[in-house]
């Protein structure tokens, strides 16, 4: 028992990052799946945002539910993680200001992250995100335990701190 206590007193951030990175793989994975069963239900999600010019609508519904799986499953396994808490960010940081653009300019939409029948966005929905981010700013800085990457760290001749 004291060996596990002194284990989580002396790793606690790295512990919170493992927890948050589990959470937002799993997030994005699951917020991926609808997106790719359905891609014309999401393009006119992201066209009701009235952001994206018409003609890049379809390339980005295609697109960004795929990267959102890829994301979720590296942070899941552990491989490359800081990468995809990166890209994590970044299209955290531009559906925040998406959002904040609609509710500013008084567009009435639904989030679009999970499926065609969610309730309209308001000021809760970025202050989830802005949770959502600073969870990927945490494992982003923090995470430092099992990881897939560290078995084959020989092969890249590097080991994830």
């Amino acid at each position: 028992m004291k060996r596990v206590a002194a284990f989580v007193a002396s790793h606690g951030n790295a512990l919170l990052a493992l927890v948050f990175r589990l959470y937002l793989g799993g997030l994005f994975i699951y917020a991926s799946i609808y997106k790719i069963m359905y891609p014309a239900v999401f393009a006119q999600s992201v066209a009701n945002y009235q952001l994206v010019p018409e003609m890049f609508v379809g390339l980005m519904a295609v697109t960004l539910p795929w990267m959102e799986l890829v994301c979720g499953v590296l942070l899941v396994v552990g491989v490359r993680g800081r990468s995809a808490c990166v890209m994590i960010a970044a299209m955290l940081t531009v559906f925040m200001l998406a959002l904040v653009w609609a509710l500013v300019m008084d567009i009435p939409i639904g989030c679009g992250c999970f499926d065609s029948q969610e309730a309209e966005v308001g000021w809760r929905t970025v202050l989830r995100d802005l949770g959502w981010l600073l969870m990927a700013a945490h494992v982003y800085f923090r995470d430092s335990l099992f990881h897939l990457e560290n078995r084959f760290s020989w092969m890249i001749g590097e080991e994830v701190r």
